[in-house]
């Protein structure tokens, strides 16, 4: 189950202060009882709504297209479709942590800013070498490892940006239009995608996506909110504290919480089931079955239609039931939606309509747990060490992804491809006994004011 967020999606699934531009002040006394004002009023949140979803946009196109030409334009095998999931990760090993200590020292609008143009121009690189006729699978794990590279610093930049706009009473609500963005671009894009692919060659239609990166970059270039610089840490002699101890801080955090902990080891058992199916999937789909990247596009668009009805149902779900019981019972429903695509038939129509099936069972699922849990972690977590917090989850939860591309590749060289699908799906359906088994399941609302003591989850 990938985190999906506002980044991202996840993943994804963040100057001059101005009345018009700030959140408004937390209610008290009477007032309390009254409604929070909407965040479509929120100016600088508008802002960084608009860049997630014209860049989510994008992304979806290359979803679809990417796969596609290195399994149909390159006839790569399926060890090699594999590694490129593989490349694109291996990032979230190597920098996630370093890149959330750094991002504790410095402001993140710019980074978010780098991130989209350093993306943009990696991927203009895939038409261009087409154009001159020199592109390979090789090209692709490159351009694949420098877009993971920037991914890293924009997700753990965005997820730590949103908590400095928005007040923690409105973080759920938040995450959840955003997602909502997300839903939207997951339902229209890969249908774009597929579209595009029929119309020109795949490779030009990653134009779409870089397009996208740059007009994200402008909107976020437009937030004015004032992001203070965070003050370097001191350690107890006064001096300022490394890199590596402030890395260490976060992974002492994240794994001393002992909800933290639990909610990292339950993602990361996700994510690798879910690597390890879907690393093969352009294999299975295009070259084993002889679906078509418009049916596929089509399939995923409407399957998407999950992910909008769990954009809107998170918010009232989590009211309802509690956040944790929602956490809980979302992850357990990710396994149902993966086992679904071991049983696509070679009919383009049935295979059409389970594989929308099992994608919008996995989008409501993958929404409503991580607009809880994300939710849940920006709010108990201080401003001071929300980088290094949201980095060390990405390098916990995503980091065990390229292993997952590995072993999918692996097992599809010796086994059936629906074999190695199945083998994922079992892998996944058994990450919900994490969040089952700990405290996260009695959790009943998102903590308020819970940021001043780094301890308050524990």
């Amino acid at each position: 189950m990938l985190e999906v967020n506002g980044s991202i999606p996840e993943d994804e699934l963040n100057v001059d202060p101005t009345a018009a531009a700030e959140t408004p002040p937390r209610p008290s006394g009477a007032e309390a009882g009254r409604a929070r004002p909407s965040l479509w009023r929120h100016a600088d949140y508008l802002k960084i709504w608009s860049a997630a979803t014209i860049s989510l946009m994008g992304s979806q196109v290359s979803l679809i297209a990417i796969p596609f030409i290195a399994a149909v334009v390159l006839h790569a095998s399926a060890f090699q479709v594999a590694m490129m999931g593989m490349f694109e990760m291996l990032p979230f090993i190597v920098f996630a942590l370093p890149a959330g200590a750094w991002l504790d020292r410095v402001r993140r609008r710019p980074v978010l800013i780098a991130g989209d143009l350093g993306r943009a121009a990696a991927l203009l690189t895939i038409p261009i070498a087409y154009t001159l006729g020199v592109l390979t699978i090789w090209q692709l794990y490159a351009v694949g490892f420098m877009t993971g590279v920037l991914t890293v610093f924009f997700d753990v930049a965005d997820q730590s940006y949103l908590p400095v706009l928005l007040d923690a009473d409105d973080l759920v609500d938040g995450n959840a239009k955003l997602q909502i963005s997300a839903s939207a671009a997951q339902i229209v894009g890969p249908g774009l995608g597929g579209g595009l692919i029929s119309l020109v060659a795949a490779p030009f239609a990653i134009v779409v996506d870089a397009l996208s990166f740059l007009a994200s970059g402008g909107f976020v270039s437009l937030i004015r909110k004032h992001e203070p610089k965070p003050d370097r840490k001191l350690s107890a002699d006064g001096s300022h504290t490394s890199m590596r101890r402030e890395i260490a801080d976060g992974l002492r955090y994240v794994a001393g919480n002992r909800y933290l902990r639990m909610i990292a080891g339950s993602t990361a058992t996700s994510n690798l089931g879910t690597s390890i199916a879907f690393s093969i999937f352009p294999i299975f789909a295009y070259v084993e079955l002889g679906l078509t990247p418009g049916l596929v596009g089509l399939a995923f668009g409407l399957g998407s239609v999950g992910v909008l009805m769990g954009a809107l149902a998170a918010a009232p779900l989590s009211r309802r039931f509690g956040v944790g019981p929602v956490i809980v019972g979302s992850m357990f429903m990710t396994g149902p939606a993966t086992f679904l695509i071991v049983f696509l038939p070679t009919s383009a129509l049935a295979a059409g309509a389970l594989l929308a099936a099992s994608q919008f069972l996995m989008g409501f699922t993958a929404v409503t747990y991580n607009v809880s849990q994300v939710s849940f972690r920006q709010a108990i977590t201080p401003l001071d060490i929300q980088g290094r917090m949201n980095a060390t989850m990405r390098f916990m939860v995503w980091g065990i992804m390229p292993l997952g591309s590995v072993v999918g590749g692996i097992l599809a060289s010796l086994l059936p491809l629906r074999a190695t699908v199945l083998i994922g799906a079992a892998v996944a359906s058994s990450a919900f006994l994490w969040v089952l088994v700990s405290p996260v399941r009695s959790l009943r609302e998102i903590p308020s004011g819970a940021r001043s003591e780094a301890t308050a989850a524990e």
